[in-house]
């Protein structure tokens, strides 16, 4: 049997050699059999089994059966690769074992993520004073950040929402781009304000909140404690939401504002696309993903509130057990998070700004977007092949000639190819092709290849 050392080299050498594989193969295993890797797998084994034989059993099965999200050509929904040295850090802190709690559970861990959340504070424009979490990714965000909301509001109704619960609390209204990601009304229904709860508010022909129907469904209505969502990156077309204004209009009538960032908020780390989050650090909680674009290792998300006595009040919790609680002279994570048994996720995010620094991150984030409108420009006109948004960020949504049914064969025969891999949607009643470009390993060459096989599957 191999021993630990011997074990973890192998592993490292296996995850490197995908890797170093993943930009040529083919990014989605269409051609695996599901059911055979099934039976492959199972079923449970009496005996122990020695862990060289299972680690390189599960690879040789389970390979085949990946998707190329960590290469250059996979445009779905909104992933980025892995960084190196977040990929590294992310062995490292499996190795290490450590649950970050609080500052007992893991001294090193919570100093880690003291100094990265600061960091990501900077990166983001929020404001210094802001607390923050290391959660799972946008839904945890979204959710610690309502959670916050909820406590807020409603302590300033004179409810004790963790005490009392619900039942006999004042109704909260929600307000929200009619265009919102559907992870805000699945946070809603977890912290049991209900989906129902949700007042859609008009979009523009981008997706972006119209203002002025913010403006007026504020003023209708009964005197609620009210919640306001905004978003900074549709996730559709890329628009922004126009915080700073609707923050100024929401905060007049004591709503609490909440900005669902999950990767448009690193528009705020490039000194070219920070106008398009100009104002987002006057509202009150934000939530980020880091295993979008910073290009950080699955899970990561980041959760940040201007009101830390209302994110701790709404996460943390005490009992006899929990030596350490609320002691000492470090932040305690597992105050600012749904987690309790937590994996320490700011190793990862702390090696992947340091091998970026503020300047590289920005160069991501720029790399990205260039990427972006180099799809447009060579996709738009061509083939009956229409750019239907304004590419502003690194969303591009296509249009294949004049059915629905078109636009599906397009990307069905591109996503069958093996060349790239990229998602369909429906937006405003009409199917789409939804190419998000996020990846540190992404060229001008891998997007001219991606694009000559859509404009390859036009013409077919």
């Amino acid at each position: 049997m191999a021993d630990l050392r011997d074990l973890l080299r192998y592993a490292a050498d296996r995850a490197a050699d995908y890797r170093d594989r993943v930009g040529e193969a083919p990014v989605y295993p269409y051609d695996v059999d599901l059911d055979k890797l099934r039976d492959a797998l199972g079923p449970l084994p009496d005996r122990p089994i020695p862990a060289d034989q299972v680690v390189a059993e599960l690879a040789d099965l389970v390979e085949p059966a990946l998707v190329g999200t960590a290469g250059p050509r996979y445009f779905g929904f909104v992933v980025g690769g892995s960084l190196d040295a977040a990929v590294a850090a992310d062995v490292l802190t499996t190795g290490w074992d450590n649950f970050a709690f609080n500052a007992v559970s893991s001294p090193g861990a919570a100093v880690v993520e003291e100094v990265t959340g600061d960091w990501l504070k900077q990166l983001l424009g929020l404001p210094s004073t802001a607390s923050y979490g290391f959660g799972t990714g946008g839904q945890s965000a979204n959710t610690i950040g309502l959670a916050a909301a909820r406590h807020q509001v409603l302590r300033a109704a004179g409810w004790d929402v963790e005490q009392d619960g619900l039942m006999g609390a004042p109704r909260i209204r929600v307000l929200a781009n009619a265009e919102r990601h559907a992870t805000v009304d699945r946070s809603l229904r977890l912290l049991g304000l209900g989906a129902g709860a949700l007042e859609p508010v008009a979009t523009d022909d981008q997706g972006a909140l119209d203002v002025d129907d913010l403006r007026v469904r504020l003023a209708d209505g009964v005197d609620a404690p009210m919640i306001v969502v905004l978003q900074a990156g549709n996730v559709n077309t890329g628009a922004f939401d126009d915080v700073a204004t609707a923050a100024e209009v929401a905060h007049e009538r004591g709503a609490w504002v909440h900005v669902d960032g999950a990767f448009g908020l690193w528009a705020a780390a490039s000194p070219r696309h920070r106008h398009l989050v100009a104002g987002v650090d006057a509202a009150d909680s934000w939530g980020c993903d880091g295993h979008k674009w910073l290009n950080v290792p699955y899970d990561s998300g980041y959760a940040f509130c201007a009101h830390p006595d209302a994110h701790a009040a709404s996460m943390s919790y005490t009992a006899a057990y929990l030596s350490g609680q609320g002691e000492g002279p470090v932040r305690h994570p597992g105050d600012y998070v749904i987690e309790s048994s937590r994996r320490a996720r700011g190793f990862a995010t702390y090696a992947a700004l340091r091998q970026l620094g503020r300047s590289g991150v920005a160069d991501l984030v720029d790399r990205c977007c260039a990427l972006a409108l180099r799809f447009a420009e060579r996709l738009d006109g061509q083939g009956g092949i229409r750019v239907v948004n304004d590419v502003v960020l690194n969303q591009v949504l296509l249009r294949c000639g004049d059915t629905d049914a078109d636009t599906d064969r397009v990307l069905g025969t591109v996503q069958r190819s093996g060349v790239a891999w990229m998602g369909g949607t429906t937006w405003h009643g009409e199917r789409m092709i939804r190419l998000s470009v996020s990846s540190w390993r992404t060229t001008e060459d891998d997007v001219d290849r991606t694009a000559d096989a859509i404009l390859a599957a036009a013409s077919a």
